[in-house]
């Protein structure tokens, strides 16, 4: 309880500010409807949900510090400075309100306006979920100068909430161990929550947040552990975004203020590079669908810079319009918004639908930047200049797009001449193998089920699409036959960047590249491309890659795969038995045309033995920065990065 050192001062914050809306049962029976699936991404959300109550409490001016921590046995623990929450006896409801918020559903101080003005969870489903998805859940509490405590299982008390001692600090302590019958894997991964420790000390500027975890050592021997606190915000958050990009202007430009009653920050920095990225919160939620207040950010800086253009006279000699697009190449974005009452589309909070949202953004990002253009008149040209560039290059991307939408440049079939298509014509039931070089190509396509897998060969590298101007990228033979081969488009008539998968042949996009560095390499270029202009595939789920077998183990008629490390030495030792290990002839596989096309379908192909490692997106902006990093031209984070994950992905380095 060491971090409880700072008392806060306390406010009117009691039993009488808890809501009761519902109860609970339905959580265990059907916990994807809460927490959005039982795997990797569910399991650490439930330390979201009780972290997210622990910041709101901060948005709340009531707490400093937030402490988590992974235990040995994969339990979490999360300690905070706050307030407390309330035990006293619920007037309505005839029990203790820690009670009430920790075993009803929709009941907590959020639904009651006086005790917190803005928070993330407002479901309120946080803290009960959690209980009702643990094995056990113990909470503590630090208010009024005393240290209350109970205990759970599965969501059921174990005891009455009782006064175990005294202290002078305030907090809340909740130390809980998931479910393993309702999680198939319990091992948290540091990195992950890591990632959104990272993401809410950026949100938050000025608030600490520990995490530890007990579980490994650092090559001192002390145990691991990182503190993440921002005195800047939103500026410390894009320069760790953009420390791998080249800039254009020396500093951000930094918004922030208040319209409509809609506190909000904003910062903005303009790279060399050619797409946009643009990430967006509201309380602390990463709404990645957008909304409303991406909507009024676009709208505020493209009537801005529009007429800070045409003012200069810097577009007199441009021969066509400037769409909106083109004011956002090559920009990176942070917008946080802290809204009292948000309308979120859906359950998932995703996507801000209030309507108030859009003007107040419009008009405070309208007025900060037509502030710093007038004041930095330097930086504004080149902007602009930027601005022109995108212009340009969106109208020969515009002709290459046609070029790879005409069936005159491509077989008579209106697919690429390449791809070994499949007979079905579902694309539920069909999936393509996108395979590096035409030998692996050919082996894929004599080993392949024809009815609903199809083969398209790369030829080498494809291009990098982080370092490439957009009329480049349709110009890539390769990149053209991925294209046509799903039978998705970027719109044309209109010259956006949207995506149309209306016409997407396969719901399984397989990409199956060699377990060395350039098959690496090769997959990296790939999944960049997919998460540039294709990322609703992933997000969708469409997108995969293959894993071949590292090994192939023989001992006369024995033989066996080996997919890591771990597998060759225990099948090693089965094989040889009490002879020795010398008997055992090892095969270590690296490129996909060491094996025949029966070895690489029972394999890697044949779905009752294949492994697939669907690509999802935890974090999109840890995403973005990690892809810039890896294509980008910075050497030393990008061999940083590699030598650091290499083990865990098989790469001989």
């Amino acid at each position: 309880m060491s971090e409880l050192d700072n008392l806060l001062e306390r406010t009117d914050y009691t039993a009488d500010n808890i809501t009761v809306l519902e109860g609970l049962e339905a959580v265990r029976l059907r916990p994807a409807m809460y927490i959005g699936d039982t795997g990797h991404r569910g399991l650490h959300h439930l330390v979201y949900e009780v972290v997210d109550n622990s910041i709101d409490e901060a948005l709340a001016g009531h707490c400093n510090n937030i402490d988590v921590r992974i235990h040995e046995d994969n339990s979490i623990s999360v300690l905070d400075d706050g307030r407390g929450i309330p035990t006293d006896i619920h007037e309505k409801e005839g029990k203790s309100a820690l009670e009430i918020v920790l075993t009803v559903l929709h009941a907590g101080g959020k639904f009651d306006k006086g005790s917190y003005k803005v928070s993330g969870g407002l479901h309120g489903v946080g803290v009960s979920c959690v209980n009702g998805l643990s094995e056990w859940l113990k909470v503590d509490v630090f208010r009024e100068g005393k240290q209350f405590h109970q205990d759970y299982k599965k969501g059921i008390p174990q005891n009455e909430v009782t006064a175990i001692g005294t202290s002078d600090k305030t907090g809340t302590y909740v130390h809980f161990k998931p479910d393993p019958t309702i999680f198939p894997d319990i091992v948290y991964s540091f990195d992950t929550l890591a990632t959104r420790m990272r993401e809410l000390a950026f949100l938050n500027k000025g608030i600490k947040i520990s995490l530890t975890d007990e579980r490994e050592e650092n090559d001192e021997g002390e145990i691991l552990s990182e503190i993440f606190y921002s005195e800047r915000g939103l500026i410390d958050f894009i320069e760790y975004l953009e420390g791998t990009r080249e800039k254009l202007t020396p500093e951000a430009i930094y918004i922030e203020g208040e319209r409509n009653d809609v506190p909000m920050e904003i910062v903005m920095q303009y790279n060399t590079s050619f797409s946009e990225n643009i990430h967006t919160y509201v309380n602390n939620i990463n709404t990645h669908e957008g909304g409303t207040h991406l909507s009024g950010f676009r709208r505020g800086l493209t009537r801005t810079l529009k007429s800070y253009a045409d003012k200069s006279g810097m577009l007199k000699n441009l021969k066509f319009d400037i769409s909106g697009d083109d004011f956002r190449e090559g920009l990176t974005t942070i917008i946080s918004v802290k809204v009292l009452e948000p309308q979120f589309e859906g359950q998932t909070k995703t996507k801000l639908g209030n309507s108030e949202v859009m003007g107040a953004v419009d008009q405070l990002t309208s007025e900060m930047l037509s502030n710093y253009l007038e004041e930095n008149p330097k930086e504004a040209r080149i902007i602009v200049n930027k601005v022109i560039l995108a212009a340009t290059a969106r109208h020969a991307a515009r002709k290459a797009r046609e070029l790879v939408q005409r069936k005159n440049v491509l077989s008579s079939t209106g697919l690429p001449g390449k791809l070994a298509d499949c007979s079905e014509k579902n694309p539920e039931l069909c999936e393509i193998y996108l395979v590096e070089g035409d030998s692996a190509g050919g082996t894929a396509k004599q080993g392949r089920d024809r009815k609903y897998q199809a083969i398209l060969p790369l030829r080498g590298k494809i291009l990098n699409v982080e370092k490439a101007m957009q009329h480049k990228i349709f110009e890539s033979d390769e990149i053209k036959n991925i294209f046509t081969a799903l039978g998705v488009t970027i719109g044309t008539e209109d010259d956006s960047k949207e995506l149309n998968i209306s016409r997407l042949r396969y719901h399984k996009i397989i990409i199956m590249t060699d377990a060395d560095v350039d098959g690496s390499h090769i997959a990296t270029l790939i999944l960049t491309f997919f998460f540039r202009y294709m990322r609703e595939l992933i997000e969708r789920g469409y997108v995969y890659i293959a894993a071949p077998p590292l090994y192939l183990l023989k001992r006369g008629k024995d033989e066996r795969y080996a997919w890591d490390d771990n597998e060759r030495v225990q099948f090693v030792a089965e094989m040889a038995g009490n002879s020795s290990e010398s008997t055992v002839n090892i095969q270590r596989y690296k490129g996909l045309g060491e094996m025949n096309a029966e070895q690489l379908w029972s394999t890697t192909m044949n779905p009752q033995n294949r492994i697939l490692r669907q690509v999802t997106i935890d974090n999109a902006t840890e995403a973005d920065r990690t892809f810039s990093m890896l294509m980008g031209d910075e050497v030393p984070p990008r061999r940083e990065f590699i030598e650091r994950n290499a083990k865990y992905a098989h790469i001989d380095i």
